[in-house]
């Protein structure tokens, strides 16, 4: 009888939603436009945030934030949570693989051993520049 429901979502569910893709939305209007034009936005909420920057009266402001909302709406947020985290440094397999880095660099300096190996496992490294 019943074909598939939709997943019910209750009015304040569905604001806070909205609220949070405000902030987002707000987030971005903090970043460079060289920085935003990474993130790959869509034309209208590119522009929109451009629009935001640009605006000096508080009431203006509002409503312009209230519209980039409505734009992040019809917005994957997802990319751009993840381009923000990275930035923020909250990727936590980008700073898992900074302390690999950095476990190995000091191994490197602490051990001749140490450079021969890496030698080993990477022909294709500079031992020069390495060594220096």
């Amino acid at each position: 009888m019943f074909e598939q429901e939709d997943e019910w979502v209750s009015k304040t569910q569905m604001k806070k939603q909205m609220n949070d893709l405000q902030a987002l939305g707000m987030e971005l209007t903090k970043l460079s436009s060289d920085t935003l034009k990474k993130i790959g936005l869509d034309e209208e909420l590119f522009e929109a945030i451009a629009t935001y920057k640009k605006i000096t009266s508080n009431s203006a402001l509002k409503r312009q934030a209230q519209f980039i909302g409505r734009l992040m709406r019809d917005t994957n947020p997802a990319p751009i949570e993840a381009y923000l985290a990275k930035l923020r440094g909250d990727n936590t397999a980008h700073n898992a693989f900074l302390q690999r880095v950095e476990q190995a660099r000091t191994r490197l300096l602490a051990d001749d051993g140490a450079i021969t190996q890496f030698m080993a496992d990477f022909p294709q490294a500079d031992a020069g520049k390495l060594r220096t």
